[in-house]
């Protein structure tokens, strides 16, 4: 089982970027999936969740409103649609997926290997 995770970059403030992460080696069709990310320092905090039917979704409160995350179950692959970047959202991405999992890293039982984002000012 593995989670691919690309679309990290450098990008100004202000700025946007589109993660995905790829599933492979298994249906995650019944997976709520997740985005992590964890900035030098700092514990790895939750972003963003997904349901396995793309209907539910959770956000970290300092990501509403600029993040969505969504999901293509076709493809088993999830995106993070990321706008209006600030420098503090500067971080090494994670994708992760769990069976009714939300916002919790134990709820999560795969991880893929990170993506960076820097976001200058």
């Amino acid at each position: 089982v593995q989670l691919q995770a690309s679309g990290g970059g450098l990008v100004q403030a202000g700025g946007s970027l589109r993660l995905s992460c790829e599933a492979s080696g298994r249906t995650f069709s019944s997976f709520v999936m997740g985005w992590f990310r964890q900035a030098p320092g700092k514990e790895r905090e939750f972003v963003a969740a997904v349901s396995w039917s793309g209907v539910i979704t959770y956000y970290a409160d300092s990501v509403k409103g600029r993040f969505t995350i969504s999901r293509d179950k076709a493809k088993n692959t999830v995106y993070l649609q990321m706008n209006s970047l600030k420098p503090e959202d500067t971080a090494v991405y994670y994708c992760a997926a769990g069976v009714g999992a939300r916002k919790e890293r134990y709820e999560y039982e795969y991880w893929g290997q990170g993506t960076q984002v820097t976001v200058s000012s």
